[in-house]
């Protein structure tokens, strides 16, 4: 099935069961070298009057190497039946092995080189406008420090313009 391309306006999609429950893949890189992997925190919304989506990336994983070096990035979103596949995607990394080659996804390009998959149901095709590192001193909740970083491994937040959202034609 093809995509459409949509108005994110216009989805009555649940923000918070598609990313968390659901899970999506955030992807960045080239035609030459990309990476990809599963994530369960973000979210979506508007600012600075534009839709937006927004993640967060641990410094240790690889895809964000890829996300540092390339203006844009995908969240995609697949129908239950990969479950399995972004399991698979969430524990390999790619500078051990080429995961998405394994993970039988077919990886396609938009028209501005922005890497996403054939077999997702929903596509958010991104361009960068912040990306901020947590920082200790900024929670105001520091309960939630000793909590998820034990290890002192901040997220980088980044939160992207959506410009494309593509769906599947049903």
């Amino acid at each position: 099935m093809p995509f459409v391309n949509a108005d994110p306006k216009k989805l009555h999609e649940n923000a918070i069961e598609l990313i968390g429950d659901q899970w999506m893949l955030v992807t960045a890189g080239t035609r030459a070298k990309s990476n990809t992997m599963t994530a369960s925190w973000g979210g979506l919304g508007e600012l600075f009057s534009k839709p937006v989506a927004y993640v967060v990336l641990r410094p240790q994983r690889y895809t964000k190497i890829f996300v540092d070096e390339n203006p844009t990035l995908s969240l995609t979103v697949f129908p239950p039946a990969y479950r399995k596949t972004l399991s698979y995607l969430g524990v390999a990394s790619g500078r051990n092995e080429d995961k998405i080659a394994k993970s039988g996804l077919t990886l396609a390009f938009s028209e501005n080189g922005t890497p996403y998959f054939e077999e997702a149901k929903l596509v958010f095709l991104c361009r960068k406008l912040i990306a901020q590192e947590f920082r200790p001193e900024c929670f105001v909740d520091r309960s939630i420090i000793p909590e998820i970083y034990p290890n002192g491994d901040f997220h980088t937040l980044y939160i992207c313009e959506i410009e494309w959202t593509l769906v599947k034609e049903a």
